[in-house]
């Protein structure tokens, strides 16, 4: 052990500039990669508490606002809401319940969000829908009832979050998918740093190593040093990662994003230490395999 510690330690002072080469890319790549994880969960938080609000809203014709399915100049008429209600109410595979909002608490709504805004005087109750709106049993299945319900007569529209939550959503993903595709790259070339690092150390202590193999050293022997060499350059670059993850959430999301847009939710810790936790892994996964892959084909003396 005493041998390892020191013959590592050699190394790290011999190869110094090389080793900090690979502790900022392994910072670097590890930090994207970490921060990926952390868009991924933030994603799929936001995806849960909204998908689960989505609800269809169907938007009854009025004189005012008309549809293909609008008889012209007329509102709908109440035997047209009865069959619509009605079509709604008997498709329980897929509906979970069916509120009915009338102009007047449609036009009481508008008027308390823009309590404060100068449009509030700017629409009448005779400018606002009559409307259902329909909870599902599952926000992901909500195709079936928006078809049947948008070719009923006294139907003007059918509006759902899916339009508006979709392309978010998916450049989101996108963003996390780059991030996380970025830190792949840089990862890669971490390794391929290890890897041409090890190929040096092995030339330098060519005559050493084929001493060692003559007196019968093993192959673990040999390769120790090397090993305990990359490792602590990843597991430096892991921790310096770890840091600015954490104090990314920390600063960013908590004390920041948290304060502004409390109606969100948002990651907290525990999505914190798994993102770190798989930083870790990866960075000793990407100390060792390059490692153990170079020194097998250039310990051979």
């Amino acid at each position: 052990m005493r041998h390892a510690l020191s013959e590592t330690w050699s190394g790290l002072r011999r190869n110094l500039g090389i080793t900090i080469a690979v502790v900022m890319t392994m910072w670097v790549s590890l930090s994207l990669f970490g921060a990926g994880l952390i868009a991924a969960q933030q994603v799929n938080l936001l995806k849960d508490e909204w998908y689960d609000k989505i609800e269809v809203s169907v938007y009854l014709c009025t004189s005012k606002l008309q549809g293909a399915n609008c008889d012209p100049g007329q509102d709908a008429t109440e035997e047209q809401k009865a069959q619509i209600r009605d079509a709604i109410e008997k498709n329980t595979a897929e509906v979970q319940q069916v509120f009915y909002e009338s102009k007047a608490e449609a036009y009481a709504q508008f008027q308390d969000v823009f309590k404060d805004s100068p449009i509030k005087d700017s629409l009448t109750v005779d400018e606002m829908q009559d409307s259902y709106r329909v909870k599902l049993v599952d926000p992901q299945k909500y195709q079936n009832l928006e078809a049947q319900l948008a070719t009923m007569p006294g139907v003007q529209k059918t509006v759902d979050l899916h339009e508006i939550l979709d392309p978010v959503f998916k450049w989101l993903a996108a963003l996390q998918w780059g991030t996380i595709g970025l830190s792949v790259v840089l990862l890669l070339a971490a390794s391929l740093q290890i890897a041409t690092t090890i190929r040096m150390a092995t030339f330098t202590r060519g005559r050493e190593i084929g001493i060692m193999r003559l007196v019968g050293a093993s192959n673990f022997y040999i390769m120790g040093p090397f090993l305990l060499e990359s490792l602590i350059a990843g597991l430096i670059g892991a921790v310096f990662a770890s840091g600015t993850i954490v104090g990314a959430v920390y600063f960013i999301i908590m004390r920041n994003a948290q304060v502004s847009l409390e109606a969100f939710r948002w990651i907290g810790w525990p999505e914190t230490i798994v993102s770190v936790i798989s930083v870790f892994v990866v960075a000793i996964l990407l100390s060792i395999v390059p490692t153990v892959i170079s020194a097998r084909r250039y310990l051979r003396v």
